[in-house]
């Protein structure tokens, strides 16, 4: 019944609950209820029929709750009380940790609720503990997949330290777009490129006269054979005929070929004695070895050549010009490639090599033109001389070591005073100096200053002066 006799409900009134419905109603309504004494002590634990996790906690009846708490929710709940009793009930839920004999702990988040004129207090509790384990079961599954991130680097890095120290020249490519997804330093090299350049493009247009939905048939029928069949192809960059070995996999739902490439170097027959030993020269020699082509780009340099200029991977020279190298740029590589072109041969021109820390190296260059229509290049042959600029420089200093055009120039000694002597020695020397430069540029004045280290008036003074002002003019 309602407070006003009807036994039905009206708006805004609570009818009348028997004693002993009331107590399933509230049990039903949480996990556990408490009612707790104004002195803090357990009056009557209700528990959730459908709910037997808490097993049977009627001994808690008759004994402070403290008793029950853990120590970090002891203080917690003497303040929440306190407040209650002071006419301040918490508004908001209270966590409490329980523990029972030491053996088990759980979590409950309380409601206090008043009731009667006693003072007393509801507790209505709610289970934490599904939260806690799925709380649980979210942090295991979070540190398994930063162990599988971790792993996952793990093997990207063995991938990269494998892929970069491997002999062989590999690249990645997808079946369905035809494009490189990853390649290595070497298959870089070999293709006259750099391998981040690499990275995104269409493999069938770094070879000649290849489509790319043929390249992709061909070598998906050479992953077929069982003898592993290669598919020749010819470079667009270094004109160089290589082989490609497919093997083909599937990864994360796609297929994708490994490719090996081969260039023709390395399949050379072995009857071919000049070939082999004209290979092992270039990797074996302490002079350092270009082949470029006739717009100075680097097509292939040897290992001592990369330790002149302090390079670490071949990748970072090839496709670069090789002014960026020489000490006076473009004006060095012009004179190296325009007599290369003339005569065919340029026998020793003394220049500097630059490298990474700006460190000059003085070298002597030879080059030579490589007759070959369809891959046309020029070869240099650098030597280091920085060790002979020391010997020659003690040796210009007079003494029994003096070369032999000192010898004549001691002939002239008693027929003309000494500074008649070193101003005539000092005169030839300047004007073979210039008249070389002049010849090396091709007249270039401008060229010629730059590596006589002269401003172009000054040039023009000494032309006027020896006579070569109209030279070649």
């Amino acid at each position: 019944m309602t407070t006003d006799g009807s036994s039905f409900w009206t708006s805004g009134a609570v009818p009348l609950i028997e004693p002993e419905f009331l107590s399933s109603i509230i049990a039903a309504a949480s996990d556990i209820a408490l009612v707790v004494s104004a002195e803090g002590t357990i009056l009557s634990v209700l528990l959730n029929d459908q709910d037997d996790s808490f097993g049977n906690l009627s001994h808690w009846e008759g004994r402070p709750v403290v008793e029950f708490l853990t120590e970090e929710s002891i203080e917690k709940f003497q303040q929440a009380h306190d407040a209650y009793m002071s006419g301040h009930p918490p508004r908001k839920p209270l966590e409490l940790n329980h523990s029972d004999n030491a053996v088990w702990q759980y979590p409950v988040r309380y409601t206090f609720h008043r009731f009667g004129q006693e003072n007393g207090v509801l507790l209505l509790g709610r289970d934490l503990r599904p939260i806690a384990e799925t709380q649980q079961q979210l942090v295991q599954a979070q540190i398994a997949l930063e162990q599988g991130y971790e792993a996952s680097r793990e093997f990207d890095a063995r991938y990269r330290v494998v892929m970069s120290n491997v002999d062989d020249a590999i690249v990645f490519v997808s079946v369905q777009t035809g494009r490189i997804e990853d390649a290595n330093g070497r298959a870089a090299a070999l293709l006259g490129l750099k391998p981040d350049a690499l990275v995104g493009v269409t493999l069938a247009s770094l070879f000649k006269d290849r489509s790319g939905a043929e390249l992709t048939e061909s070598l998906m029928n050479a992953t077929l054979t069982d003898g592993g069949e290669a598919v020749p192809v010819r470079t667009s960059r270094t004109h160089q005929t290589i082989d490609l070995y497919p093997t083909l996999f599937r990864a994360a739902g796609q297929r994708v070929l490994m490719c090996r490439l081969v260039g023709s170097e390395a399949i050379a027959s072995n009857t071919d004695s000049a070939s082999n030993h004209a290979v092992s020269l270039f990797r074996g020699t302490t002079d350092a070895i270009v082949f470029m082509d006739p717009r100075g780009t680097t097509l292939s340099v040897n290992d001592a050549f990369l330790d002149l200029i302090g390079a670490t991977h071949l990748s970072d020279v090839v496709g670069q010009s090789l002014a960026e190298y020489l000490a006076r740029g473009q004006i060095d590589l012009g004179v190296l490639l325009e007599n290369a072109a003339r005569t065919g041969q340029m026998r020793v021109y003394a220049t500097r090599l630059v490298n990474d820390l700006g460190a000059r190296v003085p070298v002597e260059v030879s080059a030579t033109a490589l007759e070959d229509a369809q891959n046309p290049a020029v070869a240099l042959i650098m030597r280091d001389v920085s060790r002979l600029e020391g010997v020659r420089k003690v040796e210009g200093s007079g003494g029994p070591s003096m070369p032999e055009p000192g010898r004549n120039v001691m002939d002239l000694i008693g027929s003309a005073s000494l500074k008649e002597i070193v101003a005539e020695t000092t005169d030839v020397v300047e004007k073979m100096c210039i008249e070389t430069a002049v010849n090396l540029t091709r007249n270039n004045r401008v060229a010629a200053a730059e590596m006589l280290g002269l401003s172009r008036q000054s040039l023009y003074v000494k032309l006027r002066k020896y006579g070569l002002l109209s030279k070649n003019g």
